[in-house]
Formats: structure tokens, sequence, C-alpha cells
């Protein structure tokens, strides 16, 4: 499963603007509900009780919060680039500017390669520069699944 797989075009935020970790995880979860209709309340329970366990912060700048949602029938996947970087108890201990929320339904086993997909596109240098660069959707959403400019 690749990046492109995951994200979808209208799934995609420029400049966020969030004061902390638990606003960030909130209006992730508000969205993410827009989308799914699934409860909000479901699914920003099921994120704090994935980061309970362990930040989702995987170091230079970059957060991959998921968890496993009941009701959910397909992976759904949200990215995010913050307005400002914020504070998320990274393993690294930097703060995070790009965040990519992946959602899996409750009864799918095998979400490892999804997470994968995600953090070893998130890990290259060249994308991460790029993607706090880029200042709206389309770009960001090319960045991201290495797709070429529309034209």
């Amino acid at each position: 499963m690749q990046v492109t797989d995951l994200v979808a075009p209208d799934s995609v935020i420029a400049g966020l603007r969030v004061a902390n970790k638990a606003r960030l995880l909130q209006e992730l979860a508000r969205r993410s509900a827009a989308a799914t209709g699934l409860p909000q309340a479901a699914i920003q329970d099921a994120l704090l009780a994935r980061e309970s366990l362990g930040s989702t912060g995987v170091g230079a700048g970059v957060a991959i919060p998921h968890a496993r949602i009941a009701g959910l029938d397909r992976f759904f996947a949200l990215f995010a680039q913050l307005e400002r970087a914020i504070d998320y108890d990274a393993v690294d201990a930097k703060p995070v500017d790009l965040v990519c929320l992946l959602l899996v339904p409750a009864k799918l086993k095998d979400h490892l390669q999804a997470l994968a997909s995600v953090s070893r596109r998130l890990r290259e240098p060249a994308v991460t520069a790029a993607l706090r660069k880029a200042q709206d959707p389309p770009t960001l959403h090319r960045i991201l699944t290495g797709a070429s400019p529309a034209g």
C-alpha cells in the first residue's frame, strides 16, 4: 500500500493553526468525523488511547497519529502541515509541524504496511523540506504522494 492509496487530495490541510497536541488531535478527529461520518468522540478517544501507549511523534518534526476505529470500513488518512510547530512529546523531543493521521478499520489485522509506507515517505529529508515550504493543499498532496504536477 502506497501513500497515493491512502491520502486523497481533499484530505490535505495547509497551515493548520493549533496551539498544542490536544487541540491538534481534537481538530483531526473533527475533520475525520466529517469525512467518515463516524462520531468525533470515538475517533478522538481512540487517538488519545493510542497516544497513552507512547507518542506517535516519530522524530524530525513528524507525527503519525493512528488508531483502530470501530465502524470504519476502509483506511482513512488526513495530512496536515501546521502553521507553527507544536510540542508533541516526540521521540527526539523536537516540535512537530507535519502530521499524517491514519485511521484503520478495527477488524483489519495488517495495517503495518500502511504505517510503514507513510513513515518511509515522511522520513525523506527532501520530502519533508518541500512539505514545509509548500503553501497550498494541491502542492502538499503532490509532494506527499510523489505525483507529477498537473498541467
